[in-house]
């Protein structure tokens, strides 16, 4: 049977998400602590994989315009199936950072140029589109925190072990997702070659100048900010306070199962009715949620305020990749994709190692109510602004 490029394309990002996930939820803070770290070195470590998607993004990105996607994701899913293999060997916290760094080449390449790709395919309903993308990796989200969890609890009398067996099981979903990118055709490719250097460097500077765009990913910047937040230090909160590996799968898991359920219906709501509106609203309520987890210590609060925070991300996720879409050029989907990738991580990469700080200081609740306090002063920036750009063209 023949697949077309898109369901093939969203196949290889449910494994190799899955891939991603179940090497950092929730064993990456658990795995850190092990070998000795304190909450600011698992802040650290978790934000070495994300300060990869700074660096790589925007030039993966480029090269995508330039070259073709299949390419760039060809390179991705190649550092998915061999860089698990290498956390077998880690005993100190210098070598799991420099996995780490590595591991982050994966999906610091795949996520803008897969985004690229759906751009490409698709011109309109694309807010939809890319929300079923995002679905399809959301799957693999949802399911690896719930396996690395069961993993983690089912070999619990044994710790070193059980982090290897999950590390093994993350190599083998990479694998996976390499088969079914080899089977994407070259859709763009040809395309892509007749672009010149200048031309491609051109299109990039375009993206670059534009305010609304880097506005935008800002906002998507503060929303992973928070998540950061909330992917390292909820499961080490959560154990403190005598809740279960499992349970703390579980928080993660249904949050992802929200985003997952909910991306396509909030993507075709930001086609239909406009994309600003929407970003507001999240921003704001995934501050509300984010804030929530320092006022609650049992299981019931939190599984609700997981599956909340989850919404938020869905609400805004779902339009602000589609937004910049808009506003980009065709032959600079990749370029504009890749800005997005790189200021999304920096809030990714700067979220665990500023809440890190905080939660060595001041405590865990603290580090939430900070990420807060993040989203509320970003959210009202792009609010202020957006008033200001109702004179552009691209009112949605």
């Amino acid at each position: 049977m023949k697949f077309s490029p898109f369901i093939l394309l969203c196949s290889s990002g449910l494994f190799a998400i899955f891939s991603s996930t179940i090497s950092k939820s929730p064993v990456l803070p658990l795995f850190a602590t092990h070998l000795g770290a304190d909450p600011s070195g698992v802040g650290f470590i978790a934000s070495v994989s994300a300060f990869t998607g700074i660096i790589v993004s925007i030039p993966a990105g480029l090269l995508s315009d330039k070259f073709g996607r299949r390419k760039m994701l060809l390179f991705s899913v190649f550092v998915f199936s061999t860089a698990p293999f290498l956390y077998l060997f880690i005993n100190e916290l210098w070598q799991l950072a420099l996995v780490r760094f590595y591991h982050g080449f994966a999906t610091a390449v795949f996520i803008p140029v897969a985004m690229a790709l759906v751009a490409d395919l698709f011109q309109s309903g694309r807010g939809e589109k890319m929300g079923w993308f995002s679905t399809s990796t959301l799957i693999g989200r949802f399911i690896a925190p719930i396996v690395g969890g069961t993993i983690i609890g089912a070999l619990v009398f044994d710790p070193n072990l059980s982090y290897k067996f999950v590390y093994i099981v993350c190599g083998i979903a990479g694998i996976i997702a390499f088969v079914f990118t080899v089977k994407i055709p070259s859709v763009s490719e040809k395309k892509s070659e007749k672009v010149d250097w200048r031309r491609t460097f051109g299109s990039f500077r375009a993206v670059l100048s534009s305010r609304l765009i880097l506005i935008t990913a800002m906002v998507e910047a503060s929303i992973l900010f928070a998540y950061g937040t909330f992917e390292t230090f909820v499961p080490v909160y959560s154990i403190k306070m005598g809740l279960s590996a499992y349970e703390v799968g579980i928080f993660l898991s249904s949050q992802v199962l929200t985003l997952a359920l909910t991306k396509p219906l909030m993507g075709r709501f930001s086609d239909k009715y406009g994309r600003k509106p929407q970003i507001i609203m999240g921003v704001f309520m995934g501050a509300l949620c984010i804030g929530g987890f320092s006022c609650f210590e049992s299981f019931l609060p939190l599984l609700i305020l997981s599956i909340s925070f989850g919404l938020s991300l869905s609400v805004v996720t779902s339009a602000t990749s589609a937004f910049i879409a808009d506003l980009s050029r065709k032959e600079s989907y990749g370029s504009a994709m890749g800005i997005l990738g790189s200021v999304m991580d920096i809030g990714h990469t700067i979220g665990p190692l500023i809440s890190g700080i905080v939660a060595s200081f001041f405590g865990f609740k603290k580090a939430f109510i900070t990420a807060s306090a993040i989203l509320i002063v970003m959210g009202a920036f792009f609010f202020y602004t957006s008033l200001n750009k109702n004179k552009t063209s691209y009112s949605k």
